[in-house]
């Protein structure tokens, strides 16, 4: 009887979960195959598909330099929002952390970007930045200083494009934060205080090691969510000036999209997939030595 009944309840979980696997096998299994195959070949929609080998892979690593431009501009993209968003978001979280009168509206602000379009946010701010009648350049004439073509400087299209993306995202790792640190116990506060350690030493000491697990999934939703940015580029500078800031996704959308070569965008999606994996794994293997909780 009690065997039956656990095996009534395996079919009822089983029955539970299907709806889930049919989902994930037709809109994500069923495409990553599909992809996969494609990227051995050389097929552009108006003609059938050519098994052609690695050939996508070794175009990619010996015949397109614009493969490793879109791979430093991506680099360079993950550097500079990586450790800048994960400093701030902290320090905000912290100061968010104090029941100070009207902190509820300062919290609602910073998180309200997150649920916004990322298309409305991207235009929203090209206006701003937009070099003849921005806002920013009509409010820096104002100070009388020159105004900068923020978009169209090859320096400094990259970073306004990762400041547009950091304000977007500071509200959901600050609440990710916001809560890591509400769950710290205050006795380890008090010990510290009883010891007469300083801020920054209770911070470094108490602070740091009890949040490490948000850290850690910060650190990972970030860096694959910068490696991942395409709509803010698509919108705001369309991979220029040049190609200055052609990124991954933005390159595979200009090779299936407007090439029309889904073979070769197949492939370098499938080497960004390889990246994002590979950087998982070693987080995954190294968070023993610095995640506290961790056996």
């Amino acid at each position: 009887m009690h065997g039956k009944l656990k095996q009534s309840e395996m079919w009822y979980g089983y029955l539970f979960i299907l709806p889930m696997v049919i989902g994930y096998g037709i809109f994500l299994l069923g495409p990553i195959i599909t992809s996969f195959m494609m990227s051995f070949t050389d097929w552009s929609l108006i003609k059938e598909a050519k098994f052609i080998g690695l050939d996508n892979y070794k175009r990619m690593f010996t015949a397109d330099p614009l493969f490793y431009d879109t791979a430093l501009n991506t680099l360079y993209f993950t550097l500079i929002l990586v450790p800048v968003n994960i400093v701030l978001t902290l320090g905000l979280a912290m100061l968010l952390q104090e029941k100070i009168p009207g902190i509820g509206f300062f919290r609602t602000a910073i998180f309200t970007p997150v649920v916004t379009s990322v298309v409305v946010w991207a235009i929203v701010w090209k206006y701003i930045f937009q070099t003849d009648n921005g806002l920013l350049n009509t409010i820096i004439k104002m100070l009388g200083f020159e105004g900068q073509a923020w978009l169209y400087n090859l320096s400094l299209a990259i970073p306004v494009v990762v400041t547009v993306t950091l304000l977007k995202g500071l509200g959901m790792n600050m609440v990710i934060f916001l809560a890591a640190l509400n769950d710290v116990p205050q006795m380890y506060y008090e010990a510290a205080k009883i010891d007469g350690a300083s801020k920054w030493r209770t911070f470094r000491s108490v602070t740091l090691p009890m949040i490490s697990p948000a850290i850690f999934m910060v650190l990972i939703i970030t860096i694959i969510g910068s490696l991942k940015v395409f709509g803010q580029i698509y919108v705001m500078t369309g991979g220029g000036p040049g190609t200055s800031t052609y990124v991954f996704v933005y390159y595979i959308y200009e090779q299936a999209f407007k090439m029309y070569e889904f073979g070769y965008a197949s492939s370098i999606a499938f080497v960004l997939f390889f990246i994002i994996m590979v950087l998982t794994i070693i987080q995954w293997v190294g968070r023993k030595r610095w995640v506290h909780h961790e056996e």
